[in-house]
């Protein structure tokens, strides 16, 4: 049990170094709304690996057998990451000095939650990430039910985590971040979610034209 363990916590902090749309969300939240609100953010991206755990554990004999869901959520997902790159380009500079001692409206934490489950769950590389982690504990044959789901533990609580550590440090380093290096990184944060998404297009093409 405590091998299991071990070794899902090894995978999370590999999962975790990967850097994706979702690190530079976390970020970007973190700065811009304070540390509750992308700790909220990070439970809405707890929750959709939560679910795609769910379905890749079950499931994953199905997705191997209709590979153009992939395809499907290639195209959604790109969609939707451009989407959330051009709102962010477009996104007004909020000069926060100058509201004339007026608070401007916080934003709603429930947003936060979606926005991070919505970011991390049309992600199809996430998906596969969880259909290779499906398939690698399908060939543990020495792993127990219980086994598993700390293996899977492990990873989950791994990640949420350090989630919860990029947006802390990012919150810390709020006082050095001016409302004109604010509204630049929005368009930087912009930039590579468009990227990731067309990134996401172009795998659903490659994968379309693969198939016939």
């Amino acid at each position: 049990m405590s091998q299991a363990l071990w070794e899902g916590i090894s995978m999370g902090l590999v999962l975790s170094a990967m850097i994706g749309p979702v690190f530079f969300a976390l970020v970007q939240k973190s700065l811009e709304n304070g540390f509750r609100y992308a700790a909220i953010m990070a439970l809405g991206i707890l929750l959709s690996d939560l679910i795609y755990v769910l379905i890749t554990y079950f499931s994953v004999s199905f997705f191997a057998q209709y590979p153009y869901f992939e395809i499907i959520l290639g195209y959604a997902g790109g969609t939707v990451l451009i989407g959330f790159g051009i709102s962010s380009i477009l996104k007004k500079n909020q000069n926060r000095p100058n509201t004339g001692g007026i608070p401007l409206p916080k934003a709603k934490k429930r947003n936060g939650f979606m926005k991070g489950f919505g970011i991390n769950g049309i992600n199809p590389f996430v998906l596969l990430f969880w259909v290779s982690i499906a398939s690698l504990v399908n060939l543990k044959q020495e792993y127990r039910r219980i086994d598993i789901w700390f293996y899977y533990a492990g990873i989950l609580l791994t990640v949420f985590s350090i989630d919860l550590l990029k947006s802390f440090i990012a919150k810390q380093l709020s006082g050095f971040v001016t409302p004109k290096l604010m509204f630049r990184l929005n368009i930087l944060v912009g930039f590579i979610l468009i990227f990731f998404g067309s990134k996401l297009v172009k795998f659903a093409w490659d994968k379309q034209v693969l198939m016939g």
